[in-house]
């Protein structure tokens, strides 16, 4: 447990959010942490053990947690004796709700449900028992009509009177970095725009008018990653999105994500996700839906 990985999620910059849902038998992931917000629905699996920052509890029948950036959690298999764990994860961007909409007076309880998601929150019961057929469905809608239900659910949620706070307010979040830039701002759509094409660190700086050097140690100290880690985990993230939707094959992928180097991109892929493309694609069950 005291490795913890950063997730790569295969949402775009053109995605509201994604919907994985599987039936299982027990909890196989890491420890782990992700930019975007989760919220995770969790169905008889009563005696399995979750981890959010420093709290950690064994679960009941029913477990609905909103799980803010950055912050660490996994769920195990612990005492669970289950053979059919439902889990339903929903993610989204951070950015997708806009700081100086969430300030509207109509949406300020989401606000402070956001604010306190960043240690994590555990909905009571009858929470969960009003919300839970709705997370089950919300993948039978498309498009605008999904996004509503979304909204609408998060709206429900954050007037519930019983919400609990998981993780201690003391407790040190390392993996929180705000690099509020338009710099880094430009380089990263720029990234996520070419991410199939050569791009260099000299590209880079002279799109935000920088020298190399400069550069270097600018996005290392607002991101805490190099430039070419940034730019491999962007690329990655496609990747895992094209094994999950497509049937090109591992070679395919990893050229069309802009790795010139079948190898190099086995190994990368490996170090951050902890098993093989071809594993992933094998060991991947479950409907994922993205939005």
């Amino acid at each position: 447990m005291n490795n913890i990985i950063k997730e790569i999620t295969p949402l775009t910059q053109n995605d509201c959010f994604t919907i994985f849902s599987r039936v299982k038998k027990d909890f196989d992931f890491p420890l782990h942490f992700h930019e975007e917000y989760e919220l995770n629905l969790i169905l008889n699996a009563p005696g399995a053990k979750r981890i959010v920052g420093d709290n950690v509890e064994e679960i009941a029948d029913m477990e609905l947690v909103l799980v803010g950036p950055n912050l660490s959690h996994v769920w195990t298999t612990h005492n669970c004796t289950s053979e059919e764990i439902t889990e339903v994860t929903i993610q989204w961007h951070k950015d997708l709700f806009d700081d100086k909409m969430l300030r509207r007076n109509q949406l300020s309880f989401i606000r402070k449900m956001f604010e306190r998601s960043v240690r994590g929150i555990l909905f009571p019961k009858e929470t969960i028992e009003m919300v839970y057929k709705r997370i089950l469905d919300i993948n039978q809608l498309q498009g605008f009509d999904s996004v509503l239900e979304l909204m609408s659910i998060l709206h429900d949620l954050s007037s519930s009177k019983s919400m609990r706070v998981l993780s201690d307010a003391t407790f040190n979040n390392d993996q929180v970095l705000n690099y509020n830039s338009r710099r880094i701002d430009k380089a990263f759509e720029f990234m996520n725009a070419n991410f199939n094409k050569p791009i260099t660190l000299k590209d880079l700086s002279k799109l935000v008018s920088m020298t190399e050097v400069s550069f270097s140690r600018f996005i290392k100290k607002r991101t805490g990653n190099t430039f070419i880690d940034s730019l491999n985990e962007i690329r990655l993230g496609h990747a895992t999105r094209m094994l999950i939707e497509t049937t090109h094959s591992v070679s395919e992928i990893s050229y069309k994500c802009g790795f010139n180097n079948i190898s190099n991109f086995n190994r990368l892929f490996k170090k951050k996700k902890h098993c093989t493309p071809k594993e992933f694609r094998e060991n991947f069950s479950g409907t994922r839906i993205f939005i």
